[in-house]
Parts: C-alpha cells; sequence; structure tokens
C-alpha cells in the first residue's frame, strides 16, 4: 500500500470527508481492520482565504507546494490538494515535487467521460465557476462546463463559505441548491459536478434532477486506486495462481 499525502484543512469540514473516505475504501477492499496509509498537512484555512481575497495566487501556490514537498520528503507517494478551488495553482504545486499530484479535475473528468456526459453544471465557488482553470481542465476531454447565471452563481458561493465551511448544513440553502440545479437542466445541463468539497455536505449526488458527481469521492477513488494499486496486483495473482 502506498502512502497518501493529504493538503487539508481548506476547509476541515471535507477533510474530514477525506479521511473517512480513504479508510473505509482500505477497509473495503482489504477488510478487517485495515485503513489507509495517510500522511495529512492540514493549514490554517483563514489564512489561504486571505490570500484568495487578496488575488495573491503566486503565494498561495508557494505554500502549497511547500507542505506537498514536506510530504513527500516525509514518505508520501503522492499528493492531493483537498479542495477544487486550489487546483488553479495545482501545476505549480506538482511541479515542487516528483510524486504524482492526484488533480481532482482531472479525474472528474475522466468520470463524466466514462459516463458519457459532455455539458456538466459546475456548483462551486466563485474562483472554481469563473476563473476558467476547471473549464479548461475539463476542454482536454471534450467537456463543455456550464455555470449559472448571477444571482445563482453568488448564492452557491455564499453557501459554501458562509455555511457548509462553516459546518452550517441548512435544507433552506439545499433547496435553493436543487432550484439552481433544475433551472440549469432546462438549459441544457446533463449533469451535475458537486465541484466544491464540501457541497456533498448537503447535497446527495443519487438524489438530484440530474446524474450528480461528486468530485470529493471521485477523488478519493483515484487516490485510493493509485494507493492500492500493488496491493491489489498482490492479490489477484494470488487468487489466480
Amino acid at each position: 500500500m502506498k502512502t497518501i499525502g493529504l493538503i487539508g484543512g481548506m476547509s476541515f469540514e471535507s477533510t474530514a470527508v477525506y479521511y473517512q473516505t480513504l479508510n473505509q475504501l482500505a477497509r473495503e477492499r482489504f477488510g478487517g481492520l485495515a485503513s489507509a496509509e495517510i500522511l495529512m498537512h492540514s493549514v490554517n484555512f483563514a489564512d489561504i482565504v486571505a490570500l484568495q481575497k487578496a488575488g495573491r495566487w503566486k503565494d498561495a501556490a508557494a505554500r502549497l507546494a511547500a507542505i506537498a514537498r514536506n510530504l513527500e520528503a516525509a514518505g508520501a507517494d503522492c499528493v492531493l490538494i483537498c479542495t477544487n478551488t486550489m487546483h488553479k495553482v495545482a501545476a505549480e504545486v506538482q511541479a515542487a515535487i516528483s510524486v504524482p499530484l492526484i488533480n481532482i479535475i482531472d479525474a472528474t473528468a475522466a468520470a463524466l467521460k466514462a459516463a458519457g456526459k459532455s455539458r456538466p453544471l459546475l456548483l462551486a465557488t466563485r474562483y472554481t465557476m469563473e476563473d476558467g482553470f476547471y473549464h479548461r481542465g475539463m476542454e482536454r476531454e471534450s467537456i463543455e462546463v456550464m455555470v449559472p447565471q448571477e444571482p445563482a452563481r453568488t448564492r452557491v458561493h455564499d453557501v459554501i463559505f458562509s455555511e457548509l465551511c462553516a459546518g452550517k448544513v441548512l435544507d433552506s440553502s439545499r433547496l435553493e441548491l436543487l432550484s439552481i440545479i433544475e433551472a440549469m437542466k432546462t438549459q441544457g445541463a446533463d449533469s451535475v459536478i458537486l465541484g466544491c468539497t464540501e457541497i456533498c455536505l448537503t447535497l446527495d449526488p443519487a438524489k438530484l434532477p440530474l446524474p450528480g458527481f461528486d468530485s470529493t469521492a471521485i477523488h478519493c477513488d483515484a487516490a485510493a486506486r493509485f494507493a492500492f494499486a500493488d496491493d491489489m496486483a498482490l492479490e489477484t495473482n494470488r487468487k489466480y495462481a
């Protein structure tokens, strides 16, 4: 089993989901008391948010790159940035390390492509919906990302930062998000990406007006497939020997 390095804390609400999900995947795969080999550096999210608001993305990239290097030095065989928004600086982080950075956008695009979806609605922070880095990543797989119109984009952003990142899961906000999905369905969206790692706290991808793709779960699955690959090969060889 390889060691998974997590850059977490953005927010800690969703990082807890990463930790739990990766360990559940290990238990499902190997049984018994198995759990995943994980190294984690959890940042002070307030510091990262301040850099985002100030547009200091180079400083944010340097911070995450330094953390990634430390995780690699500590023994991580791969690194995950446990947030969609900070994949804006994924290239800089990957350039700082020699182990793979498992990219949440690439993994989600692969899942959409495998399911035959090409016009997903992206629900995410304002940075992720408006910057273009997410769209460009999806375009490499011929996927056309859709985003809500204003004021819906502002409302999605506010639900994420003011509620979900603060541990508040409100039924009223869930209904608003569902209404946004319904509206975008009429405009041609064929699926929906839960493109913020906290959105899975309020929306069940299996209970949406469109097929749902939970980027957090997809990211964890990609990490597990990488980290457990050698063990799965060994078990396969034993099974058919």
